[in-house]
């Protein structure tokens, strides 16, 4: 969806398991899968990717509602531990068994945009913890973030063939307000520049936003991608802590519901 269109990019001020980058996520630059094996991107039944994903749990993929609604597990691929989307010797793909959404979604911009895949066995690559309510200093304003993904590197651009990522501050509330006015204070958060320049894009949706070794927010939505005074919104993940640990630290057995 992401902004209504998708954001992606991030990468950290001292970047981790960076390479040299061929192609630019917007403002972004190459980051290594070895760094950040938690990181995933969905695709259709035919290989198209859409999305991006986090592994939470060895056998469980935090993505965005609006990445999952309205498709069946059967519909979807999640690709783990391939950092060059072309290179199909690395990694794995797998169908999940099943979707949960949260059952207060309607869209991406009223909040709750928040879903959790969970697959029929563990991956063998290392999950990032939720970021819990306690977790306050990790969302204050100048922060910054990295955000991953394999999205758009210019708003109607392509997506990327590579893992990219970027560092995007977390913006104050006021800021965000101003910029959304749909905009909730305690469901989300806004990050970027005031100029643009460096942000997430279509095709980030659902991807990890990443601050002190967690998961702090997922790529939601937005205006465009990098425009000045529009900002990439992202889930306020510790707000759904209590809301996603039943579902993620359940084993992966029977039928997970919404």
């Amino acid at each position: 969806m992401r902004r209504l269109l998708v954001l992606v990019a991030a990468a950290m001020l001292v970047s981790t398991g960076t390479a040299a980058a061929g192609e630019q996520v917007i403002g972004g630059e190459r980051a290594s899968i070895e760094a950040n094996p938690w990181a995933v991107y969905l695709t259709d039944s035919g290989g198209a990717q859409f999305c991006g994903g986090t592994i939470v749990a060895p056998s469980k993929v935090l993505t965005a509602a609006h990445c999952a609604l309205g498709r069946s597990p059967r519909e979807l691929r999640v690709v783990a531990g391939r950092e060059d989307k072309q290179d199909r010797g690395s990694g794995v793909s797998v169908t999940p068994a099943d979707i949960w959404i949260h059952k207060q979604y309607v869209s991406a911009d009223e909040g709750e945009d928040v879903a959790v895949l969970t697959l029929k066995s563990p991956l063998p690559y290392a999950p990032l913890p939720i970021a819990e309510l306690t977790d306050r200093a990790l969302y204050q304003p100048g922060t910054p973030l990295r955000a991953l993904g394999w999205g758009r590197t210019s708003e109607n651009g392509k997506t990327s063939r590579f893992l990219m990522q970027a560092t995007v501050p977390v913006l104050p509330d006021d800021y965000c307000v101003e910029a959304y006015p749909q905009f909730v204070k305690t469901d989300m958060f806004c990050a970027g520049y005031d100029g643009g320049k460096i942000d997430t894009c279509q095709g980030d949706s659902g991807g990890p936003i990443v601050a002190g070794g967690k998961l702090v927010g997922v790529t939601s939505w937005g205006e465009g991608c990098a425009r000045r005074g529009k900002p990439g919104v992202y889930v306020r993940l510790s707000r759904y802590a209590k809301d996603l640990h039943p579902v993620v630290d359940a084993l992966p057995t029977g039928v997970v519901g919404s």
